[in-house]
């Protein structure tokens, strides 16, 4: 009997103390969850503020980027990493929407939207704002070298780009939405049109302007641009201000017949297992102070009325990178979710364009 009890009182201790291991590694797991993955675009973020954000909190960030939003789409669909935090485009959120890939959000949980600008909120993409928090905006335009460009050429229009005297110095950005756009809105069609005719003649076009290309590419041009080997580049807003920094010769032209205008926002989606650390970043980076130090560091507009009060009057007076959107909404587009088939024709024709462009 004694033994039997023995026995039991041994079972016990032995279950006692793996509970208690349990217990130790289920805390310790607790402490690996206070991780915050995010899925960005490249330098979009000042990396202090993610410091800033790992020292107040606690949590620790793991960073990761991509080059385009059907790239980031396809690794979020594949579900093999659990991000928390995502920074898609406009039609993009709408499309992560449809796909049921965003998490709704709780906006009781959410500090700070009150300092985002009205006019950035309620959008088309994103109606209530149930999904998306405002991060940056801006627009698609094109840089130019006062000091080597022709003294006529102001690229008030996109067909300034086809000009002869351009041979060989013309920077583009690798995307079919953004460089098909600008061949339609060349021609007075829209940057969303779904005439195949007018893609086609569009594609047609480009090509047409194979001389004038030095190369197409996203993260090159920057380095290109500051150390004079191109003269002209097709830049988004924030990257042509960044630019601008380092060259003084530089100018940021929005063509006159229209342009892109674009808003990234911050979801959360599906795929995150960190949903609390996921609402502390977002209402870190709401904070003013947080958001006006991202758009100094990064160039882009901020949708956060408080955190533009931060920032210098000659910044945000630079109609170039604050144009009034009432005014300027009249030309800009924002580019729509294309269905699969003709988003398919729009890659296929920028393809083409790059394969035959290759010297």
């Amino acid at each position: 009997m004694k033994k039997l009890l023995i026995s039991a009182l041994s079972i016990l201790i032995i279950c006692l103390g793996m509970l208690y291991s349990r217990n130790f590694i289920d805390s310790s797991n607790d402490g690996e969850k206070q991780t915050l993955t995010i899925f960005n675009w490249g330098e979009y973020i000042d990396p202090d503020l993610i410091k800033k954000f790992e020292e107040e909190t606690g949590i620790s960030v793991v960073y990761e980027t991509f080059d385009s939003n059907e790239a980031m789409l396809t690794k979020i669909q594949a579900g093999s990493t659990p991000y928390d935090i995502v920074i898609p485009s406009d039609y993009m959120i709408k499309k992560m929407k449809k796909l049921n890939l965003l998490k709704k959000l709780d906006h009781s949980k959410i500090e700070g939207f009150d300092n985002i600008d009205e006019q950035f909120r309620d959008k088309t993409f994103d109606p209530k704002n149930e999904y998306s928090i405002p991060y940056f905006w801006g627009t698609l335009g094109v840089l130019y070298d006062k000091t080597k460009v022709p003294e006529d050429l102001k690229f008030e229009k996109w067909n300034d780009l086809w000009d002869a005297r351009l041979e060989n110095n013309i920077l583009l950005i690798d995307g079919a939405r953004e460089m098909m756009g600008i061949a339609l809105q060349s021609e007075g069609n829209s940057v969303n049109d779904t005439n195949e005719v007018n893609l086609n003649l569009a594609e047609r076009k480009l090509e047409l302007l194979h001389p004038n290309v030095k190369a197409i590419n996203s993260d090159e041009k920057k380095m290109l641009m500051i150390n004079n080997e191109a003269w002209v580049s097709v830049v988004f807003s924030g990257d042509a201000k960044s630019i601008m920094g380092e060259n003084e010769n530089m100018v940021y032209a929005l063509p006159k017949e229209g342009t892109n205008l674009w808003f990234d926002n911050i979801v959360i989606p599906k795929t995150s297992k960190n949903e609390d650390a996921a609402y502390k970043f977002i209402n870190f980076m709401l904070r003013p102070e947080n958001a006006a130090k991202n758009s100094e560091f990064i160039g882009y507009a901020t949708p956060n009325a408080k955190a533009k009060e931060l920032l210098s009057e000659e910044t945000t007076s630079n109609e170039q990178f604050y144009p009034d959107l009432e005014s300027f909404g009249n030309r800009a587009e924002v580019y729509e979710d294309l269905d699969p088939k003709m988003l398919q024709l729009y890659n296929d024709l920028f393809l083409k364009f790059k394969i035959n462009n290759r010297k």
